[in-house]
């Protein structure tokens, strides 16, 4: 959108390396680096913005039933009520549109004891994709899940909705499409950590995060002298896989702290590397990910990357209550910030030929550093 932008307004566009040269031979250069910077199978092209991007609501057969979640738990296929169009289904769950609370937003973890050169406190957050999680199968079929084209930058990877299709398409005898709502993904998906820690200007400290598989290794991989310490917290479910979740909390810690220096590069798990330098002009980014593959590509999910970090540090939270429930279950009220009030952001891909990695999870980590709101409680 940005090059059209560009091209519409006059405005000489940022030189990008000749797109035949990185076009391999088994498949287009675009959709590599997509798959490489989403995690998941993505698609590039014309018929994404005409509403044929292959996602899994787009593709059910059109005789499909339809199943929304109803009063019992998530995982008993027994308790979706199925029926032959998406608004029967709803109308016989009782569905209730979702709304925003003006209950507070409180980070949910308390920070470690100590005296230290820096602190940092964290709230829930929303990953609020596009597109909504949703799968369909046909009767002793393999299903087709969340993640068709995209998968929410790790936060469908874990879904269980697949192995639901393919149990209510097998009870039923019919292709059936389950398709939670926008307010039950709130509810019941997969959420970043929390965390709360303290860091020393030496590397050292704690970081106390909300218990989660494989976290732990995530954070020792870009921090191994933080004790991490993993806590029981209600709430929704959580997910290492959520895109840089612990590693890109414990770098703003440690670059807080004076572990890291701001300005320098951070290097992430993968190996990439990003700058990103916040002011009154706006967000420079820089990557070096390895063959770029697909320029545009790249630039576009690393200007995505920075805007997702900007709105997460700035301005988003949930309000979740004790008991662990959700409140605020409209995309407005999860506090992501508008492409009208982000600053300008510019990305330059460094040129390397080493091999391609992704590269956007460490724009995500350096971008919109320096700047904190709702989410964060640094010190």
């Amino acid at each position: 959108m940005l090059d059209a932008w560009e091209v519409a307004v006059g405005i000489a566009p940022i030189p990008v390396s000749n797109q035949s040269e990185w076009a391999p031979p088994d498949g287009k250069a675009s959709d590599r680096r997509a798959t490489l910077e989403g995690r998941s199978l993505q698609t590039v092209g014309p018929e994404v913005p005409l509403g044929r991007g292959g996602f899994a609501a787009d593709t059910a057969p059109l005789d499909a039933l339809v199943a929304v979640p109803g009063d019992g738990p998530l995982d008993d296929p027994g308790s979706w009520v199925v029926a032959d169009t998406l608004a029967e289904a709803r109308r016989a769950a009782g569905k209730v549109q979702g709304r925003r609370t003006t209950a507070e937003v409180v980070p949910p973890i308390d920070l470690p004891d100590g005296d230290w050169d820096a602190v940092l406190r964290t709230v829930w957050v929303e990953p609020a994709p596009l597109e909504t999680d949703a799968a369909w199968c046909l009767p002793a079929g393999e299903p087709v899940g969340p993640l068709a084209n995209g998968g929410a930058f790790g936060a469908k990877v874990d879904s269980s909705l697949p192995a639901l299709a393919r149990a209510l398409a097998d009870a039923h005898g019919s292709p059936v499409l389950v398709a939670p709502s926008r307010e039950d993904i709130v509810r019941f998906g997969v959420k970043r950590p929390p965390v709360a820690g303290g860091a020393s200007a030496d590397g050292t400290g704690v970081l106390r995060v909300a218990r989660t598989p494989g976290i732990a290794e995530a954070v020792v991989a870009v921090a191994p002298g933080l004790d991490v310490v993993e806590v029981e917290v209600v709430g929704p479910p959580t997910s290492a896989a959520v895109r840089a979740a612990g590693w890109a909390e414990a770098v703003v810690l440690l670059t807080g702290a004076g572990a890291l220096i701001s300005g320098q590069p951070v290097v992430s798990p993968d190996g990439a590397e990003a700058t990103a330098i916040v002011d009154d002009d706006g967000i420079r980014v820089t990557v070096r990910c390895g063959d770029p593959i697909d320029e545009v590509v790249l630039r576009s999910y690393c200007i995505g990357a920075a805007h997702m970090a900007w709105s997460w540090i700035t301005a988003e939270g949930l309000s979740v209550d004790a008991t662990g429930t959700v409140h605020d279950l409209t995309v407005r009220s999860f506090g992501i910030v508008r492409a009208t009030e982000t600053p300008p952001i510019t990305v330059e891909v460094l040129a390397d030929s080493g091999r391609s990695v992704n590269g956007s999870d460490a724009v995500f980590c350096r971008g919109g550093r320096g700047h904190v709101g709702p989410s964060w409680e640094p010190s």
